[in-house]
């Protein structure tokens, strides 16, 4: 039992380069991004264990007891099983879920009541530990995504800058804190029909699709060299060459039939500011990127971000390569983290 409230923090995550030729065996470059997500472990005497998700509107209470009668022998810490059919129906049971229910905010309920018991009470992390949390993070998204690659948990935990290619995922040395423009275009989309369409598109026109996936993997390999070079000393040519491989990738993505007409929005408003952005992740909408070079002075940065918010965006200003999951100190965390929490 936690005697007094712990307060644990962890990135979020984008993709730099690889998007969709990762799926075909190409390599992608994922960053941690420095936009966190906070959750405070509090203990409470009545019996009862609460959850509390105020962004997407969650706000749920169960009987400790009610849940002590589940089976819960797979979340016991030492080595991280796959959940079954017949334990995923159990914890739909108890969470009032229907059989039925694929709605992202059931599902994240369903990943909270599978980890409930594997929660981590260690304020400090050994290796072993990140190896543990990592195992338990991807069970949690095999819960709310049927079949993911892996990156996401990986990225989060870990932190920095990951390489991944056909299930393989290391981490990218010293990667540099590169200042982004997260922008949100709140155009919804779905990851498993643009796969889809770009398969189709491939199985179509095989001669003219699998050179623009070969050519996105070697976007992401240079990338990967020209971070490296970053590393030891970060000069504006780097920079530049960053730019060149973001518009190619963006180019190349939209040749993919992923591209959407508010991504192109974004690339628009960026370039009359001298700024470069791709999509990040599916495509089809969703988020893109925009990167910050150091040179820039802060009113063309506001500018660019206050133009698209006009046009209907959301967009933070942000940095990737962030520290991966972490434990906080309350008079750590920053006053309107507090005072967000505080609210719940």
């Amino acid at each position: 039992m936690l005697s007094e409230a712990l307060m644990v923090s962890a990135p979020g995550k984008v993709i730099l380069h690889g998007e969709h030729a990762v799926v075909h065996g190409k390599v992608a470059l994922a960053v941690a991004l420095n936009l966190r997500t906070f959750l405070r472990l509090q203990p409470h005497n009545g019996g009862k264990v609460g959850l509390n998700l105020p962004n997407i509107g969650i706000k749920q209470t169960w009987d400790v007891a009610s849940l002590q009668r589940l089976d819960t022998s797979f979340l016991e810490q030492g080595d991280v099983t796959v959940i079954t059919p017949e334990q995923m129906e159990k914890l739909k049971e108890v969470a009032g879920v229907r059989e039925d229910c694929a709605d992202h905010t059931h599902l994240a309920v369903l990943a909270f009541l599978y980890l409930y018991l594997s929660i981590c009470r260690k304020q400090r992390w050994t290796e072993e530990d990140l190896e543990l949390i990592n195992k338990w993070a991807f069970q949690g998204e095999r819960v709310i995504h049927g079949s993911p690659s892996g990156v996401d948990n990986a990225v989060s935990t870990w932190g920095g800058a990951l390489r991944y290619q056909q299930g393989k995922i290391s981490s990218l040395k010293r990667p540099p804190a590169l200042k982004i423009l997260l922008t949100n275009t709140k155009i919804p989309r779905s990851t498993k029909t643009l796969v889809a369409s770009v398969r189709s598109r491939l199985l179509k026109f095989p001669g003219i699709v699998a050179p623009l996936l070969t050519s996105i993997d070697a976007i992401s390999v240079e990338c990967e060299r020209v971070l490296g070079e970053m590393a030891a000393a970060p000069g504006p040519e780097h920079y530049l060459v960053l730019e060149e491989l973001i518009d190619m990738n963006q180019h190349h993505l939209n040749a993919l039939g992923v591209g959407h007409a508010s991504l192109d929005r974004l690339c628009q408003v960026a370039r009359a500011h001298g700024l470069h952005s791709k999509l990040t992740g599916a495509g089809g909408g969703g988020c893109g990127i925009t990167l910050l070079r150091p040179d820039l002075e802060g009113p063309e940065v506001e500018a660019t971000k206050q133009e698209l918010t006009r046009d209907g965006f959301d967009c933070w200003e942000t940095s990737i390569g962030a520290p991966g999951v972490s434990v906080h100190s309350a008079a750590s965390v920053d006053a309107a983290v507090r005072q967000a929490l505080d609210g719940l």
